[in-house]
């Protein structure tokens, strides 16, 4: 072989040699990412616990995935992750599970080895770096998913607001510096005010039932509140029942601290808006949360104050499962992060009457003194009125109503409280009174404004040939008179004065301190300036008719808001309330007597064994699934098992709540009550009756609600 050819071709060795080097220099193969099959894992920590967002009960326990070294500064406990689920046992290849649907999750540890004997899937991707599951907001969540009988995944759709990228990668504000101690201003009319601000100033703990005064000053109180406990070096959350509440504290702790030192988190504000204000508090820029129902989550560091305003009102129970209560989860933080508790309201509720009576929290109430120097004259519709007026009984407005908003509307603005919307919301027969019914979907029949004829209030079906289906009458009455329809009554009667309406249609925040007529729904009564001259709760019977437990004390919680708008008596304010005047939520309201209406209504529901006394739960579906899952509950020691009582089946069109069957079905629903002590064992046993029920693949719908609201 000539020297050329061995240049050409080398030896063997050689060119073993050389085919070795091409494969060092050779770049490695890159993992598929979808299944990452082949990566190196994570050196230390290669196991992530991941919680997947399947809201399913049976499924409400951790998953252990393998950590690819690729992710492993990302893959940290609380990020987003997107994991591969479903995929059976056998599905293995080399060493690692593929297969399954991608689906969102939560790191919530990384550990060195599973305690799961088979191959792991490894994680397909670490969605953001973000850690948005701290350790204290998982912690709450499984207590709320315990207490509540439902899923951690369904707790934490609700506590961890959706991602926006473009949010997450700005940097939050730094944190302000911490505020100066605040003056006690108006909450020296409390003669334990300056006590609690003091303590909250100092790092202390106290927990409170507020009732406050009627009049503008809640909000500004508050504010100090939350500013006394951002001086101590510690965080603080309030939460309001709707967006206004909200918006007026807002205006108050900024006049009081100026921008910078919390957040508003509402619904108003928009999803991205949300989250960045979000972020910021859950990166510590932000040490203090004023929000509606939501925010009862939000991750506030170092929390020194939880605070909610109007416990009473229905839009702080979340509609979403497992359905908690804003009372409950700010009772849950403020015992596990040994924060303070603030409960205030105008009116004290059954259950901050309970707080009181156990001694876990202490009132803070005014003297009576002040009470009547802030509360405006109550007025009622007595014996001798209707002796001089023959029509008052029978009468909407009798003389007395029109003699005072005469009288007020020479100074200011007349608030009108009417308990329904609409023109007339509610017809029926003027023969026999038997409710007017759509002959197509038996929805109630209403008259709109400027109809002549009525239509169904769900179907919107028009019935010009209406008649009676017991009498066989033809002539209809109205059952109810709504709000456009009062309005329009009070503009003929006063032509010259300007006639304003709020509700669901569109609430007014505010009405200038000129005179006016302002007819609002309850709940969505604007603000005057100055206050109302005065104030007419018209159609009390309509509030206190209601089939429910919490008929009075909501019906006095009503009332109670649209009073303490009006100006104090001492200033011509009055306020008059048409219903019977010897009822005690009527009484209550006369002496301004919230918290002594609370403490016998809890008299009463501890006599009967009603919550909050006891810890109830409500079982609802179809006779077999309820009677089939109660079966297989093993309810604690002294349980009571009360029903079944039928459950009205939704109607086409028809407004759906909490609770109510589905359109065509036919529900039943039974109550469990235990004592005192039994609601974590009843919550567990009912949840474990649901995994059971779907290990047995029982798929008929039931609904488990702990501690509804409306129990009848």
């Amino acid at each position: 072989m000539s020297s050329e050819d061995e240049r050409t071709n080398p030896p063997a060795g050689e060119q073993l040699a050389l085919i070795r080097e091409s494969v060092r220099k050779a770049k490695e193969p890159k993992a598929k990412r979808g299944t990452w099959r082949g990566a190196e894992l994570a050196e230390g920590l290669p196991v992530a616990r991941v919680l997947v967002d399947k809201g399913v009960l049976h499924l409400d326990k951790y998953f252990d995935y393998a950590v690819p070294a690729a992710m492993d500064a990302d893959a940290q406990p609380g990020v987003r992750v997107r994991v591969r689920f479903g995929a059976g046992a056998h599905n293995v290849v080399s060493g690692r599970r593929e297969g399954g649907g991608l689906i969102d999750g939560f790191i919530v540890a990384r550990l060195t080895e599973s305690d799961y004997p088979g191959a792991l899937a490894a994680i397909a991707q670490v969605v953001s770096p973000e850690p948005v599951l701290s350790p204290a907001l998982l912690r709450l969540c499984r207590a709320v998913a315990d207490r509540y009988a439902g899923s951690l995944a369904d707790v934490i759709q609700l506590a961890v607001p959706a991602r926006h990228g473009r949010v997450e990668k700005k940097p939050s504000a730094d944190p302000p510096a911490t505020p100066a101690p605040p003056e006690p201003g108006t909450w020296s009319r409390y003669p334990t005010g300056p006590a609690l601000l003091r303590a909250l100033g100092r790092g202390d703990s106290p927990r409170a039932v507020w009732t406050a005064l009627p009049g503008p000053h809640w909000p500004a109180e508050l504010a100090v509140a939350i500013a006394a406990t951002l001086a101590s070096g510690r965080g603080a959350l309030a939460v309001l029942p709707d967006g206004r509440a909200a918006a007026r504290v807002d205006a108050a702790l900024t006049a009081l601290l100026g921008e910078g030192h919390h957040v508003l988190l509402t619904a108003d504000s928009g999803p991205e808006a949300r989250y960045r204000r979000w972020l910021a508090v859950s990166r510590g820029a932000v040490r203090a949360v004023v929000g509606t129902r939501a925010a009862m989550f939000a991750p506030v560091q170092d929390l020194g104050l939880v605070a909610l305003w109007d416990d009473g009102d229905s839009s702080h129970a979340e509609p979403h499962a497992p359905m908690p209560h804003a009372r409950d989860v700010l009772l849950l933080r403020a015992t596990e992060e040994r924060a303070a508790f603030l409960l205030g309201g105008l009116i004290r509720t059954v259950e901050g009457a309970q707080l009181v009576g156990t001694q876990w929290a202490l009132p803070v109430d005014a003297t009576r003194e002040a009470v009547r120097a802030a509360a405006p004259l109550i007025r009622t519709i007595g014996d001798g009125d209707q002796a001089r007026d023959e029509a008052a009984r029978a009468a909407r407005l009798p003389s007395l109503a029109w003699q005072v908003a005469r009288e007020a509307l020479l100074r200011g603005p007349v608030l009108v409280q009417v308990p329904r919307r609409g023109y007339v919301p509610r017809l029926a027969c003027e023969r026999c009174r038997e409710p007017a019914r759509c002959g197509q979907c038996a929805g109630p029949l209403e008259l709109t404004d400027g109809s002549s004829a009525p239509q169904c209030g769900w179907c919107g079906r028009p019935e010009a040939a209406w008649h009676c289906q017991a009498c066989g009458g033809f002539r209809l009455r109205a059952q109810v008179v709504g709000a456009r329809r009062t309005a329009d009554e009070l503009g003929r009667a006063f032509p010259k004065i300007p006639v304003r309406t709020s509700g669901r249609d569109g609430i007014l925040p505010a009405v200038t301190g000129t005179p006016a007529l302002v007819i609002s729904t309850p709940g969505a009564e604007p603000v005057a300036e100055g206050g109302y001259a005065a104030a007419l709760l018209l159609d009390g019977w309509a509030l206190l008719n209601r089939p429910d437990l919490r008929a009075g004390e909501e019906a006095l919680r009503r009332w109670t808001g649209a009073a303490a708008l009006v100006r104090p008596a001492t200033e011509g304010g009055t306020v008059l309330v048409l219903a019977e005047p010897t009822l005690r939520p009527v009484q209550a309201l006369v002496r301004w007597d919230p918290a002594g209406h609370a403490a016998r209504e809890l008299a009463e529901r501890a006599e009967l064994g009603f919550p909050p006394v006891s810890r109830m739960a409500s079982v609802t579906g179809g006779a077999a699934a309820v009677a089939g899952l109660l079966q297989l509950a093993r309810l604690p020691e002294g349980a009571a098992v009360l029903g079944p009582v039928p459950v009205s089946a939704d109607r086409p069109g028809g407004p759906r709540g909490a609770g109510d069957a589905p359109a065509g079905v036919s529900w039943e629903r039974m109550l469990i009550r235990v004592p005192p002590g039994g609601g974590a064992a009843l919550a567990a046993a009912l949840k474990a009756a649901q995994v059971a029920r779907t290990a047995l693949k029982q798929t008929d719908q039931v609904q488990v609600r702990i501690d509804p609201l409306d129990i009848g």
